[in-house]
Formats: structure tokens, sequence, C-alpha cells
């Protein structure tokens, strides 16, 4: 009965802590089969260049004729292989056109978004056209995607080892306790992880539209990859509190580990003997029987014969 209840208070943050790690997983699988939509749509940040095209007003009064302006940032495209969008998960980024994927970049760890590198700008001078901001917005950007893909990284591993130490806690309170301690340091990690993910990269969009928005070039988020991200914290809080309240739960003894030995009507007790200076006491004894006539003597048994 004992270890029956304690497995029905470990099944609640057991099932928190699985859901956690699938949407961990989905979370690092984003973005790395060009050929399944359900991983495409995992993004944290898409950079729509559809519309690229160069504003007059940059120019600086120089007045360029529209047609042959356009055939300019056509052959530009062309020449640097300009596509259609690009998204950016956790390893990689994928690009293509229209809503189709077309190519992802190979899994790199601590990955981050290079627009200058991905879009053929190197020395062409193109880089330095950028904004300051828009540079010191993408370098503070590079340094911080590194701590969030550890931060990542740390989450998976430490729900991972949550999960499987979990089966200890079936047995035992002090399983549970352990089990405690690496929930909480997957919870801090899962939440810095969604926290710094949603921020640096709500903040790459705010600086692209800023920025970019003059050259056609919009930046947004990828709804599906903070719902996943942020239902794994959800489940990874959830995980925590249950395994904290199973510490404090049943125990997991069983009830019947008291034996009662119940005494036997038939007990051996041991009679008064004169050897030993006890009194005997005739409603004690067996009463004898005259098994005889008078000067004959006691035969316990006699055989007759026929």
């Amino acid at each position: 009965m004992g270890k029956a209840a304690r497995l029905a208070c470990i099944f609640v943050p057991m099932a928190l802590t699985l859901a956690s790690l699938i949407c961990i997983i989905l979370v690092g699988l984003g973005g790395t089969n060009k050929s399944s939509s359900t991983l495409d749509s995992l993004y944290f940040f898409k950079a729509d260049t559809s519309n690229v095209t160069i504003n007059t007003n940059l120019l600086n009064g120089t007045k360029v004729d529209d047609n042959l302006l356009n055939k300019g940032v056509d052959a530009l495209k062309k020449d640097l292989n300009l596509k259609g969008f690009y998204t950016v998960s956790l390893w990689n980024y994928c690009d293509g056109t229209g809503d189709k994927v077309e190519h992802c970049s190979p899994r790199t760890s601590q990955f981050w978004f290079n627009p200058v590198e991905v879009w053929g700008l190197n020395n062409t001078g193109a880089e330095n056209a950028f904004p300051k901001e828009l540079r010191t917005g993408l370098n503070a950007y590079r340094t911080v995607s590194k701590w969030m893909f550890t931060a990542y990284i740390v989450a998976f591993v430490a729900t991972l080892v949550e999960f499987l130490i979990g089966f200890a806690a079936i047995f035992s309170r002090w399983g549970s306790l352990v089990t405690t301690v690496v929930s909480v340091v997957s919870s801090l990690f899962m939440l810095a992880a969604s926290i710094t993910a949603t921020a640096l990269y709500a903040a790459l969009a705010g600086n692209f539209n800023s920025w970019l928005k003059p050259y056609g070039i919009h930046g947004s988020l990828g709804k599906r990859m903070y719902t996943t991200t942020w239902l794994a914290t959800a489940f990874s809080l959830g995980a925590g509190i249950f395994w904290l309240f199973s510490v404090c739960c049943v125990s997991g003894r069983s009830d019947n580990k008291r034996v009662k030995v119940e005494k036997t009507p038939y007990t051996y007790e041991r009679m008064p003997s004169p050897a030993f200076g006890e009194p005997s006491h005739s409603n004690r004894g067996v009463p004898m029987q005259n098994m005889g006539k008078s000067g004959t003597a006691y035969e316990p048994f006699r055989h007759e014969h026929v």
C-alpha cells in the first residue's frame, strides 16, 4: 500500500519532467531539417529580405533612375545569392524563398546569426554602411547568444538527469530530495534560457526594423519557438514544486512489516518439584488410581495371556 501511494505521488512530477524534456528537445531540433515543416516553423528570429531595395532618400540627393536602380538591386541580390528569408534557430539558420525552406546551415555550437557573413557582405565595404547602433547591437547579440546556448544545454542535461533519478524517488524520500535539487538547477537554467532568448531576439528584431527598414528588410519573432520554450519552463517549474512536495509525501514503506506472534494455546509450564525445594500441591498433581490388590507392586501396564 505504501509503495503504491508513493508511486501515485511521484507520477505527476515525473510526467511534468518528461513534458519539459520533450519541449527542450523540440527547441534544439528547430531548424535542423528542411524537409520537416514542423521543425522549420521552430525558430527564434526571422529576417524577411524578399523586398530588399535601396531607398533613394539615402543617396544624399543623387538622382538615380528607378528602373536602373531596381536592376542594380536585382543584380546585387543575384550576385550575393540573397534569399527571400532567413530563420535563426538554436544551432543554425535556414533560408528559402516564399514559404519554402531551401537550405539549412550546418549545426554549430554557440551559434549566432551574422548577417554580414551570411549575406556575403564581407570585404565589400557594405558592412560599414550599417549604422553604428546596429553594429553595436549585433556585437551584444553575439556575446549573449553564447550564454543562451549554454543555458539551454545545461537545462537539457539537468532535466534528463532529473527524469532518470526520479525513479529513485519512488522508493524513498531521500530520492525525492536529490531529485528536487537537480530540478531546481534545471528550472533555473530553463527559466534563464527562455528569458534570455525572448529578450535577445526581441532586441535584435527591433534593431533590424529600426535600422534596416529603409532597405526593405523586416525582422520578426517565431511564435511557435517561444511557445515551446516557455512551455518547457512552465513544466520544469511545476515539476520542481511537485518534487518538493514528494519529499514530505508518503514514505513508500510497507505498512505490513510488523508481524504479531500469537501465543499458542498449548505451552509448556514446569511443575513444582520437591527436589528443588518447591512445595507440591495436591490439586496440581495427577491423582493416582488403585491399579491392583493391596500389597502388590504397581504395574503401569500388565500383559494378560488369553
